[in-house]
């Protein structure tokens, strides 16, 4: 199978192009700027260019494209980008996997199934509940999968946000009012790349069942890489002023049922520490 990672040189995407050429497919991969480091045909590719997406992904040909390309302050690369994306997908007649977030919830309602109407809060969120809008809008038969926080083993941003403040190189707090559902990267690859292979459209969610703060989450990953969680600021999301939903927990019962890949909570992947050591 042909699979191209649109941003491939992402935490996620970087991921998703390992597993897929260790599964045996044809792998190519996008970047803005510079190439990942996994193996893959690597295309230069700014997805605000309509023009220069179709052109990629007609050469490549591909039966699968999942869309991981984003930019939080960026509203044509996260929304119009996704638009671009389909687009071409449509043209090529291509499978569409679109990575979505948990920030397109506002948090009033706490927890979210897949059928809820996302109502963002936040500019990022609401460029990405208009990428859902267009994807959908573009391609039925994509797949729109939300997901929350995303870590790794010592390579992810929070972790490395984590080492910063628990080191002094940085500052700021960890709020103990924003609670998420994080997932392992690795999961959510598999995940990912599963649910291509389905054929499964509409909106899925793809979580972990752990619901824990932005501070426990960081005295965790601390904890793991054996630093002193003492040394992490606490805080609160209210009335920091700082843009977003404070607690959003994803449902993901009805898509666990689709999944082979077990979903594993932080708890239990954070339980031992990073096999590649700490970042940072």
């Amino acid at each position: 199978m042909r699979v191209t990672v649109v941003g491939g040189g992402g935490f996620l995407g970087g991921e998703l192009v390992r597993q897929a050429a260790a599964a045996g497919h044809r792998v190519a991969a996008t970047c803005f700027s510079r190439p990942g480091r996994a193996a893959a045909e690597w295309r230069t590719l700014d997805v605000r260019d309509r023009a220069a997406v179709a052109a990629v992904l007609a050469a490549l040909r591909p039966d699968v494209v999942v869309n991981a390309a984003y930019r939080q302050d960026d509203w044509a690369t996260t929304a119009t980008g996704a638009a671009h994306v389909a687009l071409a997908c449509a043209a090529q007649g291509a499978r569409l996997v679109h990575v979505s977030s948990d920030a397109v919830f506002s948090g009033g309602a706490v927890t979210y199934a897949e059928d809820a109407e996302p109502d963002p809060i936040s500019p990022y969120g609401a460029a990405k509940a208009a990428a859902e809008v267009a994807v959908r809008a573009v391609d039925p038969a994509a797949a729109v999968v939300r997901t929350s926080l995303i870590i790794g083993d010592g390579g992810s941003p929070q972790e490395a946000r984590v080492h910063a403040l628990a080191t002094g190189r940085a500052d700021g707090v960890l709020f103990t009012d924003d609670v998420r559902c994080p997932v392992h990267v690795r999961d959510l690859a598999a995940a990912l790349l599963e649910l291509a292979a389905s054929g499964s459209a509409g909106v899925h969610h793809v979580a972990g069942p752990d619901a824990v703060s932005r501070h426990e989450l960081g005295c965790l990953i601390a904890r793991r890489d054996g630093l002193d969680p003492a040394r992490l600021p606490a805080g609160l999301r209210a009335g920091s002023g700082v843009p977003g939903p404070a607690d959003v927990r994803l449902d993901c019962t009805a898509t666990r049922r689709l999944l082979r890949t077990r979903l594993r909570g932080v708890r239990e992947f954070l339980r031992e520490r990073a096999p590649s050591g700490p970042a940072g």
